[in-house]
């Protein structure tokens, strides 16, 4: 990771959110009305997806990707205007919430500024128009960072929204931008704004190698992490996905957040999570409530900062679409696993940024532990078990700290419940 990247990244609760699908009329204010009941759920950072003007010419959908991008310095009036998004910062300050912007630049849209007035600054096909290099993004041309120019224009593309307030980036496909590019875009942000927070959507391992194989630049986390404070956890995406389908065991899965913790700086920072808006819902993957609180549970337990899909609160198993306008459904009064995710943020941030983590078990289920002063003990039923398991915890009665239930050691033993528990251990 970056030498300076504070220790409290690691504690950040980041919120995702669709300004197209996020209240009933799609706009920064429906967001900024809402920012109270987000900062509720014990969110630090409020990530908006890209803001910008979309693209027309091989638009997918009615709406287009808000990733297929015609203009990085205008907003997308649909979403109202710089005031409008100015304010939504402000609120969002006001509540004690840093507000983190999408950056888009690997690609444009075909019809962009930019493919206009520097289409030299494009990988392009052999009759000299720009294009993907990736073939199923249809909708987007790809950018080439041969020429420092477009180095320079880009950096000043963020400067401007760091001086609307910005608190942080999260960089679309980071890997296929040259990381010498981020490492001089984060020196010329620290220079306005420090510790501004660099969130890298780093990539699965199979496309990292399927792009070097086509001859094309493609990082390895371990590259990005000298510009990034935090990178995607797909390195290992595929194997928890096995794990979730019962195709892996819950053994080999450790094994891989192991590896990340021998190959990566000793202070790495991954983003888990259980969705975003690149993978299914929580609730489609674990229809069973209690699978899916216990899956939750152990990313926002793990270690790393946790991410937060807006509607996961909700239990939805309907993922919106990036192409057309499909607001996500608010019930009246709470959504039912809001206080399980309050409660479950709340304990995110009660270890110290110095204490150890542990997996203490893994063969039917995942115990571990946040070590320090006052530990945190995590006992994840991840495959639905019924009865005994063996702990490392003194005999005695413990509460559930994630629902107020009492828990009973005996012989080094508990009956463990279906819900995820989290209990306090003294030293």
């Amino acid at each position: 990771m970056a030498v300076d990247t504070p220790a409290s990244f690691e504690k950040l609760v980041i919120y995702e959110v669709f300004v197209r699908n996020h209240g009933p009329n799609g706009t920064f204010a429906d967001v900024a009305a809402d920012l109270p009941r987000i900062k509720a759920l014990g969110v630090d950072v409020v990530w908006l997806m890209a803001i910008h003007p979309v693209g027309e010419i091989n638009r997918k959908g009615s709406q287009g990707s808000p990733y297929a991008i015609a203009d990085y310095r205008a907003i997308n009036p649909n979403f109202g205007s710089e005031t409008d998004f100015k304010a939504l910062i402000d609120t969002a300050h006001q509540l004690g919430l840093k507000v983190m912007l999408d950056v888009v630049y690997n690609h444009t849209s075909p019809d962009s500024v930019l493919a206009k007035q520097h289409p030299e600054w494009f990988y392009c096909e052999e009759i000299g128009e720009p294009a993907p290099r990736f073939a199923e993004w249809s909708d987007v041309v790809d950018l080439n960072y041969h020429d420092p120019a477009l180095f320079e224009y880009q950096i000043d593309n963020l400067l401007k929204w760091v001086k609307m307030g910005v608190d942080g980036f999260r960089c679309d496909v980071a890997p296929l931008v040259p990381v010498e590019f981020w490492q001089q875009a984060r020196q010329a942000v620290a220079k306005l704004k420090p510790n501004f927070i660099w969130l890298a959507e780093s990539v699965h391992l199979h496309f990292v190698r399927f792009m070097r194989s086509q001859g094309y630049l493609a990082h390895s986390d371990s590259e990005l992490y000298q510009a990034f404070d935090i990178c995607y956890d797909y390195d290992i995406h595929n194997e928890w996905a096995a794990c979730v389908r019962g195709d892996l065991s819950l053994t080999d899965y450790v094994k891989m957040l192991e590896l990340q913790d021998g190959i990566y700086p000793a202070n790495y920072i991954k983003l888990r999570f259980v969705e975003n808006h690149d993978q299914p819902r929580a609730a489609a993957l674990f229809p069973d409530t209690n699978q899916l609180k216990n899956w939750t549970a152990f990313a926002a337990f793990n270690k790393g900062a946790f991410l937060i899909y807006a509607g996961q609160e909700t239990g939805t198993d309907k993922l919106p679409s990036l192409f057309e306008i499909e607001p996500i459904v608010w019930s009246t009064g709470t959504p039912p696993l809001s206080d399980f995710l309050a409660r479950l943020t709340a304990l995110k941030k009660d270890h110290a940024t110095d204490g150890t983590f542990d997996i203490l078990a893994r063969d039917t289920h995942i115990q571990a532990q946040w070590r320090y002063q006052s530990s945190l003990y995590g006992i994840f039923n991840l495959r639905g078990i019924i009865g005994s398991v063996p702990v490392k915890l003194p005999d005695g009665d413990y509460t559930n700290l994630l629902n107020g239930t009492s828990i009973t050691v005996a012989g080094e033993h508990v009956n463990i419940p279906p819900e995820p528990v989290i209990v306090r251990v003294n030293g």
